[in-house]
């Protein structure tokens, strides 16, 4: 038994070492983000640097993981099929949880960053972020659901994979940049922040960023929210307000 625990010190051993020698220490451009009237996406600038307690380890080079993940929500994604002619909904597959924004930057490939183990720990990779658990006895294919989604939300943005865009200065400084699209679901946004060796997990870091409806916006989701009934006849009146206006000007230039 002695024999034993000797045998997994000497196999840990360089992974604790790793772990205990280098932390990250981490900086934001910004820790919240306001949606008003004018908004069109921003950017987050997400940057840090490498603590240590000892020279690196060696082994292979140092990589810099970064995620930035909106709130997650549950979504119904529904299969279209031609029938008689007619396109219709035939399957259904309520996913769990997916977040409404995903990014995760690398300064690496992210297969030679991180390893299919600690993928699945640590639910870094895009499709490990969308939980579905069971789907009907009638659907097959239930992966076919989630990978719409990931379809979907990358081509509008919201889903973003970006390999090779951290940049890394003698495995001591980092940054990266994470561009968010102009439409955001409000609420606290996950960033996460990992250092591998070798497709290991070093250390983490976490923290977050509020995004938030601001002036304009916020009025109007609020009254949408608490008083629909004033909401409604302020849309009303100016919708008819519009539709006058342009009257008048088309009348003019009858002229």
């Amino acid at each position: 038994m002695r024999r034993l625990f000797v045998l997994l010190a000497l196999v840990l051993a360089p992974y604790m070492t790793a772990a205990q020698s280098e932390e990250i220490v981490l900086g934001l451009s910004r820790n919240e983000v306001a949606i008003t009237a004018t908004f069109d996406g921003s950017d987050v600038l997400i940057f840090g640097a490498i603590k240590r307690n000892a020279p690196a380890p060696e082994g292979g080079p140092l990589e810099v993981i970064i995620t930035l993940a909106g709130p997650d929500q549950p979504v119904t994604v529904r299969r279209k099929e031609r029938v008689l002619g007619i396109w219709a909904n035939t399957d259904a597959v309520e996913v769990d949880s997916a977040p409404s924004f995903y990014a995760v930057a690398t300064s690496a490939p992210l297969a030679d960053s991180l390893s299919a183990v600690e993928d699945l720990r640590h639910s870094i990779s895009i499709p490990r972020v969308i939980r579905s658990v069971g789907a009907p006895d009638s659907v097959t294919d239930a992966e076919s659901f989630s990978d719409a989604i990931i379809r979907i939300r990358s081509g509008s943005g919201l889903y973003q994979r970006l390999e090779g865009q951290v940049d890394v200065e003698e495995e001591t400084l980092f940054r990266g940049q994470i561009t968010l699209p102009a439409a955001l679901t409000e609420g606290a946004y996950s960033a996460r922040i990992f250092i591998t060796r070798d497709g290991a997990v070093v250390d983490t870091y976490e923290t977050e960023i509020a995004v938030f409806k601001a002036g304009l916006e916020r009025l109007l989701f609020e009254m949408s929210r608490n008083q629909p009934l004033l909401y409604g006849l302020m849309s009303l009146a100016i919708a008819i307000a519009a539709g006058w206006l342009a009257s008048a000007v088309f009348r003019i230039f009858q002229r």
